[in-house]
Parts: C-alpha cells; sequence; structure tokens
C-alpha cells in the first residue's frame, strides 16, 4: 500500500479509500451486503493497508456507519485510521439518495439540510453509530440550497473546536459555491475544507473544467466517488442490453443507465479495455490508475468482493506513459453536469 497526505493537511490516508456505502442492510437496497457478507471484504482492505475509509448517515438509514465503526474497532487501531462520513440527507430506509429513482419519504422539518441544529445533531448521532468520540473527516454530502453560508461554516467550524470532528471536507457542488463557502470561512478564521468528494471518472470528466483545477491550485485534497462509473467502466454493459452485468447492483442500478450509456461511453470503455489488456491488467485496475495519475489523492473504492479491493491495489504498480494516457481520454465526449443537480 501507498500512502499520501489529504490535501495540504499532514492526515495520512492510503491512495484507496474503501468506501462503505456497500455495507450495511439490503432493506435500504437490493445490492447492499449485511454484517456477516461485509466483515470479510472489510478485514481484507484492511489487510491490504488501507486506512481511509468513506461512510454516510445516509447509507443504509444509518446501519453503515454502525458497522464501519463496528469493524474499526475490530480490526484497526482507531489512532491509525481515518473514518470519514457525511451529512445532509435524511437518515431513513425509505430515503434511498437524492438521485435515486422512486418517491422520497415526506420531508421532515430539521432532519435534513445544513443548519446549525441539523449539523449538531447529525454529529452527535454519526458519533454515536459509529462508536467513536470523533470523526476524522466529516463532509457535506450536498450542498442546502435554502442555508446560510455563513451558518453552516460557523457550525463546522464550532464541531471542529469541540473535538468532534478532526477534518471538514465536502462532496459534489458547482465550484463557485466551493470557493464561495471557503471564503467565507477564512474571511471569519473558521475552519475550511480540506477535501473535496467530487464525480471523476474516465467516464465522467467535467469537473476538470473548474473543480478539480480550483482543488489543485488552493492544495484541496481530491477524493473521488463512482471511480468506475458505477461499475460501467468494468466492461460487462452492452449498448444494445443495459441490464447486462455481473451483480445485483449492475442489474439495478438505473442511474448507470442515466448517467454512462452513450455511443462516446462505450468507446472510452473500448479504448480502456484495449489497453488493460494489452498491459495484463483489469479494466477496473486501469480506471484506477489512471486516476491515480491525475493527481487524485484516493479514489473511494466499492467493493462487494475481495477480488474487487485486489484490483483496486494493483492500480498502485501501474504506470501509464503519455500517449497511454491520451488513448484512454481521447474518446471523451462533453457530458451536461451530473451527480449534484
Amino acid at each position: 500500500m501507498e500512502y499520501t497526505r489529504l490535501g495540504r493537511t499532514g492526515l495520512t490516508v492510503s491512495r484507496i479509500c474503501l468506501g462503505m456505502m456497500t455495507y450495511g442492510t439490503p432493506k435500504w437496497r437490493p445490492w447492499i451486503l449485511d454484517e456477516e457478507a461485509s466483515r470479510p471484504i472489510v478485514r481484507h482492505a484492511v489487510d491490504l493497508g488501507i486506512n481511509f475509509f468513506d461512510t454516510a448517515d445516509l447509507y443504509s438509514g444509518g446501519e453503515s456507519e454502525v458497522l464501519t465503526g463496528k469493524f474499526v474497532r475490530e480490526f484497526c487501531r482507531r489512532e491509525e485510521v481515518v473514518v470519514a462520513t457525511k451529512l445532509y440527507h435524511p437518515v431513513d430506509l425509505d430515503f434511498k439518495g437524492g438521485n435515486a429513482g422512486g418517491k422520497p419519504p415526506p420531508r421532515r422539518p430539521n432532519m435534513s439540510g445544513l443548519s446549525r441544529k441539523r449539523i449538531f445533531h447529525a454529529v452527535d448521532d454519526s458519533l454515536r453509530r459509529l462508536g467513536t468520540d470523533y470523526i476524522d473527516l466529516l463532509q457535506l454530502h450536498r450542498i442546502d440550497y435554502a442555508f446560510s453560508m455563513e451558518e453552516c461554516m460557523e457550525a463546522l467550524h464550532d464541531v471542529v473546536k469541540a473535538g468532534k470532528v478532526r477534518y471538514i471536507g465536502a462532496s459534489s457542488m458547482f465550484a463557485w459555491q466551493f470557493a464561495k463557502m471557503q471564503q467565507v470561512a477564512k474571511e471569519n478564521g473558521w475552519t475550511r475544507f480540506v477535501s473535496m468528494q467530487n464525480h471523476y471518472n474516465l467516464a465522467y470528466r467535467e469537473e476538470e473544467r473548474e473543480m478539480i483545477p480550483l482543488c489543485r491550485d488552493q492544495g484541496i485534497g481530491l477524493i473521488p466517488w463512482s471511480p468506475l462509473a458505477r461499475g460501467f467502466l468494468a466492461g460487462n454493459r452492452k449498448r444494445e442490453d443495459k441490464q447486462a452485468g455481473e451483480t445485483s447492483r449492475a442489474m439495478t442500478d438505473d442511474l448507470a443507465q442515466k448517467y454512462y450509456y452513450r455511443d462516446s461511453d462505450f468507446k472510452v470503455v473500448e479504448n480502456l479495455t484495449a489497453l488493460a489488456q494489452k498491459k495484463g491488467v483489469s479494466n477496473a485496475t486501469l480506471a484506477y490508475a489512471w486516476l491515480l495519475h491525475k493527481a487524485v489523492d484516493a479514489p473511494i473504492v466499492g467493493a462487494s468482493k475481495t477480488w474487487q479491493l485486489d484490483q483496486a491495489v494493483a492500480a498502485l504498480d501501474v504506470k501509464l506513459a503519455p500517449d497511454e494516457v491520451h488513448a484512454l481520454e481521447a474518446p471523451y465526449e462533453p457530458h451536461p453536469v451530473l451527480g449534484h443537480v
């Protein structure tokens, strides 16, 4: 395993982050693994040297945080690992996510969003579920269009100063929003974001326009979600059959079909497959390697099988020449903004 500092902080993280959304309860989504099925996968991640775990209060109605905390206590020394979680969405098994299909449950007052009241309650609830005294990295899962940036940033600063949170980060939003929130914090002497968890992979590169240059300039750590484009880059999807796939997630994930099933996206996969075969690695390994060559600190890897972790870690040994990077990127065509609008 290789390790790096997260952005300009002194926090050391593995170059692969284990995404914990896969672990919780299938009552939330059918492809989620329960505790028994999750344990060997998380154990294998720790054995591989992964010390960075990303969850959210939303996932499995909070059960993902419960399992994350349980596995950390079981397999790790708390002071060596980095536990990241997120807040914004309601914590409810009936709420599948902001972009999920179906009718969401009725919105209840103060049970979601980024108000001071909500942030304080969310942090305390996450600490209870995780079974820990502090959160290493607390992230805004999404931005609240009905909130005060000043109220939000001051509340985040206060939970840091209270010792409940060590660092703060954010997830998908527009670059101007991220920059404005950073400026609000700077002007008031409050804690600023150290990381950005954005939507970035070979099939979706719109973040290269503004967010990624901004983060590189400001020393913000990049920990992108969906590095395999919800499995699309694995190469087992077909134009004529949108339900193709080797896992229950692939067969029930309508968001992948919404985001990535254009002809140019399949061309990206074809070039990825050709180069992967030439280098003797899997599509997944090469897709992760491309991200690691793009100054990403740690892609967030979801795994329902131990060998998927092996493929992710193998990316650390893959070297890409400039012409190989160009071959992977050449078929890409611009997308509409996806993931947070």
